[in-house]
C-alpha cells in the first residue's frame, strides 16, 4: 500500500498463503490427472516463512517429460500468491533423488510439507 508521503509494505501471513497454495494445488489436481502430489519445501515447508520468503514448490507429475524449464512452462505458477521456485519431477525421479545423499535430497527429506 502506498501513499504520497510514505510507503507501507505488507507481507502476507504464512497461513493465508498456505491456504491459497492448497487451493491452487487442488485445482491443478482436478485439471491434471497425472499430478500425484504437491509439496512445499524451504521456509514454508519448515514453517519458518517470514517477510520476503518465496514459495519452493515440488510437483510430482507422472507425465513430466523434458528439461525442467519446459516442464515448468505448462504450470500456471503466476497464479500462486507469491513468487515461486518450482521443481517438477516424476515419481521415479523423486524416488531416485531420495535414494541419494545430495544436499537437495537432504533438504527435501527434512523440510518437505506435502499438501495432499
Amino acid at each position: 500500500m502506498r501513499s504520497l508521503t510514505q510507503s507501507v509494505l505488507r507481507w502476507p501471513q504464512p497461513e493465508p498463503v498456505l491456504q491459497e497454495v492448497r487451493a491452487w494445488a487442488d485445482e491443478q489436481r482436478r485439471l491434471r490427472p497425472s499430478l500425484r502430489r504437491v509439496g512445499l519445501f524451504g521456509s514454508y515447508g519448515r514453517g519458518t516463512a517470514s517477510v520476503g520468503s518465496d514459495l519452493d514448490l515440488l510437483l510430482i507429475d507422472e507425465a513430466a517429460d523434458g528439461p525442467q524449464h519446459q516442464r515448468l512452462c505448462s504450470w500456471p505458477l503466476e497464479r500462486l500468491p507469491l513468487s515461486c521456485d518450482a521443481l517438477v519431477l516424476t515419481p521415479a525421479e523423486l524416488e531416485q533423488l531420495f535414494g541419494g545423499s545430495s544436499r537437495m535430497a537432504q533438504e527435501l527429506k527434512t523440510d518437505l510439507l506435502w499438501l495432499n
